[in-house]
C-alpha cells in the first residue's frame, strides 16, 4: 500500500466543528474557558485550510490498482450505510444514532432525530438501514434494530420512516413492520440486514438469538430470512403464507447469524452472509421455503472443539455456496455495479472482521469459483460493504473510531 501525500486531518471547518461538537454531545467535556477552545479551533482551522483533500491509500489488487478514500472518521461502532438519491449517506451507529452525510462536505452534525427506542446491549443496538427505490416521491428508510421488550429481554426488529424535507434530518410516521414475538435476555445474534427485493417487497435476515434450536423451527422466526411487504403484510407467495406449516413471514430457515444481504443486479436473486462458530461462515442463495442447515450442519465445530450436529452434509438441507475454515467473521455484502472499477464487474464482496479485510469472490453460473483477499489488516474491521450509483464501493470500519471510506480506481 502507498499513500497519498495529502494532508490526512480534517480538511474542512465544518468537519472539524462537527467533530467538536460531537464530542461535546457525547459528554467529553473540556473543564477550559470557552473563549480558549476558540482561540484553539482559530488556530487549527489557519493551519489546515478548507483546500486539503482527503487522505487516500493506492492499493495493488489482482485486477489492478485501487484507491481508498478515508471520508469521515469519528464514529461510535457504524453498523449501516445507505446513499440518498442526492449522493447524501445514511450511517447508523450500533449504541443508537444515525447521521445524515455529505461526502462533499462530510461532519458529524447532522444527526438524524426520531429513531425508534433501541436496546443498546452486547451485539445488539441500531444496526442496518435502507433507503427505498422510491425515495423521491415518499422519503422512505428502513431500519433493523434490537427492540427492548419486558423484563430486560430484546428482540429483533424492523421499522419504516420518512425522514422530514426540510430542516434538519428528523423521522416521521414511524413504523413497525416486523417484531420478533419471542424476545429474550440474550446479548447475542440478531443480525441483521434489510434489503429491497425487485418486486418491492423486503428482505430481512433475523439470527438465531444463540438459541441454536430456534433456527429449526419453521414457527420461530430467529434463525430465518423474512420477507414481507412494505407495510410489515404478508406475501401471498411466502412458503408458509397460510400458516399452516411455518410462520408467514418466513421466506427460508436454518440460518445462524446472518449480517450480510445483497441482491445480485443480474439475476434479482437473494444472497446472503453468516457467521458460524469456529469456522464455518457461509455464503448462501436462499430459496424460497428451503432449510440451510443450522444446527444439524454446519462447516465449523464448537468453540471447545466439539462436533455441531450431524457433520456437513444431511439429505434436505442446502449446502453454502462458499464458507470459510477458519473463520474470517463475515459482515456486509454487496454485488459490485458500479463504473469506477469496471474489472470488478459483477463480483460479489464481502467485508470481514476478526480477519479486518475484504473479500472479492468471483460467481459464475450461480457458483463461487474464485477469492482475493484484500486490505488485511490495513483498515481493521470491516462491519459493512455497498455499491451505490456513483459508482464506488463504500465500507464503513467497526471501532468507537469507525470510519466511512470510499473504493475507486487508481486516478
Amino acid at each position: 500500500m502507498s499513500t497519498d501525500p495529502s494532508p490526512s486531518l480534517p480538511q474542512e471547518k465544518g468537519h472539524i466543528l462537527g467533530i467538536v461538537e460531537t464530542a461535546w454531545k457525547r459528554g467529553f467535556k473540556v473543564q477550559v474557558p470557552k473563549f480558549v477552545l476558540v482561540q484553539i479551533l482559530l488556530a487549527i482551522l489557519a493551519v489546515f485550510p478548507a483546500s486539503a483533500e482527503n487522505k487516500i491509500d493506492i492499493h495493488e489488487t489482482e485486477l489492478g490498482r485501487v484507491q481508498v478514500e478515508h471520508v469521515l472518521g469519528g464514529l461510535d461502532h457504524p453498523w449501516g450505510l445507505a446513499m440518498l438519491p442526492d449522493g447524501k449517506l445514511l450511517v447508523t451507529e450500533r449504541p443508537g444514532a444515525m447521521y445524515m452525510v455529505d461526502p462533499e462536505n462530510p461532519t458529524l452534525d447532522r444527526e438524524v432525530k426520531g429513531l425508534p427506542r433501541v436496546w443498546v446491549k452486547g451485539q445488539g443496538g441500531l444496526l442496518d438501514v435502507a433507503v427505498d427505490p422510491d425515495f423521491a416521491k415518499n422519503r422512505t428508510i428502513y431500519l433493523t434494530f434490537s427492540e427492548p421488550g419486558p423484563a430486560g429481554t430484546a428482540g429483533t426488529a424492523l421499522a419504516s420512516a420518512q425522514i422530514s424535507p426540510v430542516g434538519l434530518p428528523r423521522l416521521q410516521n414511524l413504523k413497525i413492520l416486523y417484531s420478533m414475538k419471542l424476545k429474550t435476555k440474550n446479548v447475542i445474534h440478531f443480525g441483521s440486514r434489510v434489503t429491497v427485493a425487485p418486486d418491492g417487497t423486503l428482505f430481512v435476515t433475523v439470527s438465531d438469538r444463540g438459541r441454536r434450536k430456534r433456527a429449526q423451527d419453521p414457527f420461530d422466526t430467529a434463525g430465518s430470512v423474512l420477507r414481507v411487504t412494505k407495510d410489515g403484510g404478508i406475501p401471498s407467495d411466502n412458503p408458509f403464507a397460510d400458516g399452516k406449516n411455518g410462520s408467514p413471514l418466513i421466506w427460508s430457515i436454518g440460518h445462524r447469524s446472518v449480517q450480510g444481504a445483497a441482491i445480485e443486479p443480474a439475476t434479482g436473486e437473494l444472497w446472503t452472509l453468516e457467521h458460524g462458530a469456529k469456522g464455518g461462515d457461509e455464503v448462501n442463495r436462499p430459496e424460497i421455503g428451503r432449510n440451510y442447515g443450522w444446527p444439524t450442519i454446519s462447516y465449523g465445530v464448537n468453540y471447545d472443539g466439539t462436533k455441531i450436529g450431524e457433520g456437513t452434509h444431511k439429505e434436505g438441507l442446502e449446502q453454502p455456496k462458499h464458507y470459510w475454515d477458519p473463520s474470517i467473521a463475515p459482515s456486509g455484502l454487496a454485488f459490485y455495479d458500479g463504473s469506477e472499477i469496471p474489472q470488478w464487474q459483477g463480483n460479489l464482496f464481502v467485508g470481514a472482521l476478526k480477519f479486518q479485510l475484504l473479500s472479492r469472490l468471483t460467481i459464475k453460473d450461480g457458483e463461487v469459483v474464485a477469492e482475493e483477499q484484500m486490505f488485511e489488516g490495513e483498515y481493521g474491521r470491516i462491519r459493512d460493504v455497498r455499491s451505490f450509483p456513483d459508482g464506488a464501493l463504500w465500507l464503513i470500519t467497526d471501532s468507537d473510531e469507525g470510519e466511512i471510506l470510499r473504493v475507486t480506481g487508481d486516478k
